[in-house]
């Protein structure tokens, strides 16, 4: 990570949604998918899947805030998952699916604070989204880095990452790379 860039972690159900929209944003340096946020350290998929590691499935973002600033990557955060479901997106069911902010740094804090606020006038439900300080971050496995953009016809990838993806492009297309 170099000066002009931050960092951002941020969990809403199966990492290669998040993923694969914010590899697409202008000012995203990198992503990675991984785990964070449990008791287990080193976890696998395996073991995170089984929903008792603590853990949740996150993607670590690096960013310039001088071409995107942190509140407007949470406000894309909130268009790609339900943060009003708890532990589950879809037909993804578990705490490692649960909808998480680890925020970096106090400001972090503080604009995902005001965010949360903003967007508990936009749902209809309450907002379960966790917020929480960084914890250890450990990189998913190989095979799940850049997953959709790899496996793009996959099921779960043509079904549910796709429609994400597009409504992404369609509702920030300002902010493609």
């Amino acid at each position: 990570m170099n000066q002009q860039t931050e960092v951002a972690v941020f969990g809403g159900g199966c990492f290669w949604c998040l993923a694969a929209v914010y590899a697409q944003v202008r000012g995203v340096t990198s992503v990675e998918s991984g785990y964070t946020g449990g008791t287990v350290p080193n976890p696998n998929y395996e073991q995170v899947c089984t929903g008792e590691t603590g853990h949740a499935e996150v993607v670590r973002l690096e960013f310039d805030p001088a071409l995107i600033p942190y509140h407007d990557l949470l406000e894309i955060f909130f268009t790609l998952h339900d943060p009003t479901t708890l532990n589950r997106q879809g037909n993804d069911v578990g705490t490692q699916f649960r909808s998480v902010i680890h925020y970096q740094s106090a400001e972090q804090e503080t604009v995902a604070r005001k965010v949360l606020a903003e967007m508990a006038g936009v749902w209809d439900a309450p907002i379960v989204t966790q917020l929480a300080p960084a914890s250890v971050f450990y990189p998913a496995e190989d095979y799940h880095q850049n997953y959709v953009e790899q496996h793009p016809l996959q099921g779960y990838c043509a079904l549910v990452v796709a429609p994400k993806v597009e409504k992404f492009r369609a509702m920030y297309a300002g902010r493609l790379k």
